[in-house]
C-alpha cells in the first residue's frame, strides 16, 4: 500500500524461520516461496486454505517447486479497526500452522515499530533467502551439481487484494510495479471479486499479467476475520471456522470482546 514506512531493521533477537523450508527436488523447476501479508486478526481456515490452493495450482503449472510458505502479519502501526496486538496475532498464526509441514510465520514485519509496505516486506524475504547475509551466502538454494540458484518470492493473496489495487491512492504505482514486476502474485479467487476483470482494467496488473497466477476455489470459502470478530462480540460460536488451538487462545485471552483492545 502507499502508506510510507520508515527504514526497517531486524528486531532484537529476530531469526528468520527456516525449519520447514524444503530442499529442491527437481533442479529443472523454479524454487519458490509464497508470502501472505495481512492482518490475521484472527487467522482463519480460509487463510490456511489459500496456501494449499496455491500449492496445488503452482504444482500443476509444472514450472515451480514450492519450498515453503510464510504468514507475515502486519505490525500494530497498521492501525486497522479490530486489530489485536501483534503478539497475539503472531501466536495465533503459530498455532494455526503447527500441523503444517511447509507453512511458517515470520515475525519481522509484525515486530516493526512502523508500518512496512508490502513491497518492502517482499524485499525482506528476498534478502533473507538470497541476500549476502543469508545462510547460503547470497546464492539461494544448492542444486545437485553444486551450483546455486535464487529462490523466487511471490505474494499470495485473495481476490479482494486485486480489488484494492484499483482504489485511488491506496497503492503507489511504483510499489505495484515492484511487487508484480520483480516478484509476481498468486491470487486466490474470492466470491464477488472478478479477478480477470481487474487484470484487464488495472494498468499495472495488465502490464505484469504474465506474473499473476489466478487460482480457482473449487470449494468456495468465504470465512473472514471481520465476521469472526463480530461473532465473538455477539457471544456466538466460532468453532470450526478456525483451528481449535486458535479458538482456545482467543477465549483464553478474551480477545475481540466489547471491552478488549
Amino acid at each position: 500500500m502507499s502508506t510510507s514506512s520508515l527504514i526497517a531493521t531486524d528486531p532484537e533477537g529476530y531469526e528468520f524461520p527456516r525449519s520447514k523450508l524444503r530442499t529442491l527436488q527437481d533442479p529443472s523447476k523454479i524454487p519458490l516461496v509464497v508470502v501472505a501479508c495481512g492482518s490475521y486478526s484472527p487467522v482463519t481456515y480460509l487463510h490456511l486454505r489459500m496456501f494449499e490452493i496455491a500449492y496445488d495450482a503452482l504444482r500443476d503449472q509444472g514450472v515451480y517447486e514450492v519450498l515453503g510458505g510464510y504468514f507475515s502479519p502486519v505490525s500494530d502501526m497498521y492501525s486497522k479497526p479490530g486489530l489485536a496486538p501483534a503478539s497475539h496475532r503472531i501466536e495465533m498464526c503459530q498455532r494455526a500452522v503447527e500441523t503444517s509441514s511447509w507453512i511458517m510465520v515470520d515475525t519481522w514485519e509484525p515486530k516493526q515499530s512502523s508500518y512496512q509496505r508490502t513491497a518492502t516486506v517482499l524485499d525482506h524475504f528476498h534478502e533473507q533467502l538470497n541476500g549476502p547475509d543469508s545462510p547460503s551466502g547470497g546464492r539461494g538454494i544448492l542444486l545437485p551439481d553444486g551450483s546455486r540458484t535464487e529462490i523466487r518470492v511471490m505474494l499470495l493473496a485473495g481476490g479482494d487484494l486485486i480489488q484494492s489495487f484499483a482504489v485511488p491512492n491506496l497503492w503507489a504505482t511504483a510499489d505495484l510495479n515492484h511487487i508484480l514486476g520483480k516478484y509476481g502474485c498468486v491470487i486466490i479467487e474470492r466470491t464477488g471479486a472478478d479477478v480477470h476483470d481487474f487484470l484487464l482494467s488495472n494498468d499495472s496488473l495488465h502490464q505484469h499479467r504474465k506474473k499473476v497466477i489466478v487460482c480457482k476455489q473449487y470449494i468456495h470459502n468465504d470465512i473472514n476475520s471481520t465476521k469472526i470478530r463480530l461473532f465473538i462480540r455477539r457471544g456466538m460460536s466460532i468453532k470450526y471456522l478456525l483451528p481449535d488451538r486458535v479458538v482456545d487462545y482467543i477465549h483464553e485471552h478474551k480477545l475481540y470482546l466489547p471491552d478488549s483492545k
